[in-house]
């Protein structure tokens, strides 16, 4: 674990994601999807952190090609696409066990932002 990951919260923004690189950071990159929209987190060995604006809200994107351009400049080169959970169907009584986080990234799509 490098120190940079110690001092990372639950929220991080373009700027001091780009120190933490700058520093050493090398995260899992979780890229997830939310029916068109979609969300970006860092998994670290402190934690996870989202991707955020300067005011702390959520950074969110309309496509995958927006996110390649925007990680990639900064030096991350590759992550994983997950979906929002959708784990049943209760318009036909199907029953469904949501996955954990950690199950959700060892099955998700890898990405390259390169």
């Amino acid at each position: 674990m490098t120190a940079i990951d110690m001092t990372l919260g639950d929220h991080l923004t373009l700027k001091q994601l780009a120190h933490a690189i700058n520093n050493g950071f090398s995260p899992i990159v979780e890229v997830e999807s939310m029916d068109g929209i979609y969300k970006v987190r860092f998994h670290h060995a402190n934690g996870v952190s989202d991707l955020t604006n300067a005011q702390g809200h959520v950074s969110t994107f309309l496509g995958t090609g927006e996110i390649r351009d925007t990680l990639g400049q900064l030096g991350l080169t590759h992550g994983v696409l997950t979906f929002a959970d959708q784990c049943g169907d209760e318009m036909i009584g199907v029953e469904g066990k949501a996955i954990t986080p950690d199950e959700m990234l060892t099955y998700g799509t890898r990405i390259s932002f390169r």
